[in-house]
């Protein structure tokens, strides 16, 4: 009886040991997205496979789409400043060569304490819009 016990103590002992293993796997969930936490400089950078033009017309759309204001664009130098659960984030454009550019979302405040789902959200905007065709809305008048 002591030694069932005693196997049934290190099973538990075993077992209780390999939850945190399973459980430091990255979770996606709503709550992961929306609490604000320390966000790594290296998320708030990403690569798409479009020249820069592309890629900021869909960063335009991709803040418009989320329902964040945008308070200035420069479309000479690429970027959009933007505000979103009452901070500002400046989204710039760099181009790295004729096929590819870089998207950058930094807080304008250099205070990298925000929800991660704000610049999450705007990749996967691009991600999922980047083969649909771009067009010109001719103004309504």
């Amino acid at each position: 009886m002591e030694r069932i016990k005693k196997l049934l103590l290190l099973l538990a002992l075993i077992f209780i040991g390999i939850i945190p293993v399973y459980a430091q796997e990255p979770m996606t969930n709503l709550s992961t997205l929306v609490t604000p936490q320390n966000v790594p400089f290296e998320d708030c950078t990403k690569t798409f496979a479009m020249n820069n033009d592309r890629l900021f017309y869909l960063t335009m759309s991709a803040v418009n789409a989320n329902r964040f204001e945008i308070k200035e664009v420069q479309s000479k130098t690429g970027y959009v400043l933007f505000s979103a659960v009452g901070k500002e984030f400046l989204a710039s454009v760099i181009s790295i060569d004729k096929y590819r550019s870089m998207l950058k979302i930094t807080p304008a405040n250099n205070n990298y304490f925000f929800a991660p789902g704000i610049v999450l959200n705007i990749y996967k905007y691009i991600d999922i819009n980047a083969n649909e065709h771009l067009q010109n809305i001719p103004k309504g008048g």
